[in-house]
């Protein structure tokens, strides 16, 4: 006889451990369970007082309820237990459920077993199980966090979550799969699963500051007092040292909370100090522990007109020397490029920054879309890794987003699917300031959002395959991944975010290397980063493991099939060609 009693703050087993037979004092649930021969003996009494009742149909008649356990040889019977290899009274081993308008679900869980018993109840509280795939989203450095707190604006009023963090919405769609993003804490508040990381106290008081400084954490506002100086070595090797034990403990926690973590996202940029330094160190330090999660960056690279601080070209150099090993998908996004958007296109005559990041937080809710809503054809970080990087080291994406309107102008526009898609592909269109007509795509995805026929998208993704195959390699048959999601952004009836991995990106890594040589001949600046621990050899590596990415891009864009002999390239693919010819 195997008796257990349900204590207060505990999930009853159902049919782990036996099944219901009744209430003890005090409303206390029991479930027995008595095993002769091999088979389950099962007795249930009628609960009293119209309690919540568990139903379950198997081979045995009647309203008892059959247990679905996994035995330890691993055996499945039906109602005999762990020895019984057969099913009781006929049922073959399986149950159903009967089909009731009350169906509930899984009414506990335990992950040490393989099966669960599933049934029905009449009333009492209803909850649903659901496995949702998180995302961890930290923001490091000032412009991060500026980019961060846009971010959580527009993903909040998409899912209808007020400042203050409760919810107000108007679809059940809404709160579907809100875990995604947010954990639901007391009283029905939604807290949004993100750190917040600085070196100096001053972006942290503007974060808490803002119209939804309320709705994050308090624990999760982490930041020294010195500040990085715009130097990439402070926040890599000393000041932001100091601070990453504590993130990593902050970030440890809010990952041991999710169900199923599928990744995590950063914004930061790569020209200043904490962004650039800290946020490659934290970087590293996530793909030690965590090596099977997605790593995705979004990282503001330097503009090649404009220009914020004049060590850029060092700090960009060594935060992309970085990013090549440890991320596995890096969205490159810059201001000149943005303010040219908001300029010619949305027709703004002086952009904000809270602009700019505006088109940034609507292009990252476009690549996550498919986990927060349901779609006919899903898209989610993993995927997108898996269709987009065709070699480890080339994972730099160019970034696009439509419909883009001037005020006043969207009446005039018939927006469909050919619409979404030519403005997408458009080259004015890209938030990364690197002509995508200057080189070829390796692969792109298109995301779209809203009722939207997926022949017609088909369609429309072969059209433009065929009309522009110049600009494809043509070495990858399919380059184009689509995906769509029924639920599109808040104001508009539908919208397509492009994502292309283009070998044009080499311009802006050439920039790059031409004037971070231009200043390390000369060793200037040199001795801010000596200063903190840093050696010579490590610019030199960073140097030459950038020229090796653009040869690796040049080397792609220039590979055709008809070739007879390729050179062999680091990873030994073109040599594997010919072996296959």
């Amino acid at each position: 006889m195997l008796n257990s009693r349900n204590k207060e703050g505990e999930t009853p087993f159902l049919a782990l451990l036996g099944h219901r037979v009744g209430a003890g004092s005090g409303g206390e649930e029991v479930w027995e369970q008595e095993r002769e021969g091999g088979e389950v003996r099962e007795q249930e009494q009628e609960p009293e007082g119209g309690e919540d009742g568990w139903e379950v149909e198997g081979g045995l008649e009647g309203k008892e309820a059959a247990a679905a356990v996994a035995a330890e040889g691993g055996e499945r019977g039906g109602g005999g237990g762990g020895g019984g290899g057969g099913g009781g009274g006929g049922g073959g081993g399986d149950f159903t459920c009967r089909p009731s308008e009350d169906f509930i679900g899984v009414k506990s869980v335990n992950t040490s077993y393989l099966e669960v018993a599933i049934g029905h109840r009449a009333a009492q509280d209803t909850f649903l199980l659901f496995t949702m795939r998180e995302i961890l989203h930290l923001q490091a450095g000032q412009c991060g966090n500026q980019i961060g707190c846009k971010f959580w604006e527009v993903i909040s009023e998409e899912h209808g979550i007020q400042p203050d963090g409760s919810y107000k919405g108007d679809s059940d769609t809404q709160l579907e799969r809100i875990d995604v993003y947010y954990t639901e804490a007391n009283g029905g508040r939604y807290v949004p699963r993100a750190l917040l990381v600085d070196l100096e106290p001053g972006t942290m008081d503007s974060a808490r500051s803002s119209t939804y400084g309320g709705l994050f954490r308090p624990d999760n506002f982490l930041h020294g007092q010195s500040g990085a100086g715009n130097n990439w070595a402070k926040g890599h090797y000393t000041e932001g040292a100091e601070l990453i034990d504590t993130v990593l403990d902050a970030l440890r926690r809010e990952v041991e909370n999710c169900d199923c973590l599928q990744g995590f996202q950063m914004t930061h940029s790569l020209g200043g100090g904490t962004g650039s330094g800290m946020g490659t160190l934290l970087l590293s330090k996530i793909r030690e522990e965590y090596p099977d999660r997605i790593l995705s960056s979004y990282a503001i690279i330097p503009s090649a007109k404009v220009s914020d601080t004049v060590v850029e070209p060092y700090n960009a150099m060594l935060s992309v020397h970085q990013l090549v090993e440890n991320a596995d998908q890096c969205f490159t996004l810059d201001n000149e490029a943005l303010y040219d958007i908001c300029l010619r296109t949305l027709k703004l005559s002086n952009p904000t920054y809270g602009d700019l990041n505006h088109l940034v937080s609507a292009a990252m809710c476009g690549t996550t879309c498919s986990l927060r809503f349901p779609g006919q054809l899903n898209c989610d970080l993993r995927k997108l890794s898996v269709n987009m990087v065709p070699f480890p080291r080339l994972h730099f994406f160019s970034v696009g987003f439509a419909p883009l309107s001037a005020p006043g102008t969207q009446q005039y526009h018939a927006l469909s699917v050919p619409e979404l898609t030519q403005q997408a592909f458009e080259a004015k269109n890209m938030m990364c300031a690197a002509d995508p007509r200057h080189g070829r795509y390796l692969t792109c995805a298109c995301m779209f959002r809203g009722k939207i026929s997926a022949r017609e998208m088909d369609v429309q993704m072969s059209q433009v395959v065929n009309k522009n195959s110049s600009n494809f390699v043509e070495w990858i048959p399919n380059n184009i991944k689509a995906s769509i999601c029924d639920i599109p952004p808040t104001g508009l009836k539908m919208s397509a975010t492009f994502v292309g991995n283009n070998t044009a990106i080499q311009e802006v890594w050439k920039r790059i290397g031409e004037q971070f040589g231009l200043m390390f001949a000369r060793k200037a600046f040199l001795h801010w980063y000596t200063g903190e621990g840093m050696e010579e050899l490590e610019f030199t590596e960073a140097e030459s493991n950038l020229q090796d990415l653009i040869s690796e891009y040049q080397q792609y864009q220039d590979a055709t099939v008809e070739e007879e002999e390729m050179d062999e390239d680091i990873y030994g693919h073109g040599q594997l060609l010919d072996e296959e010819r």
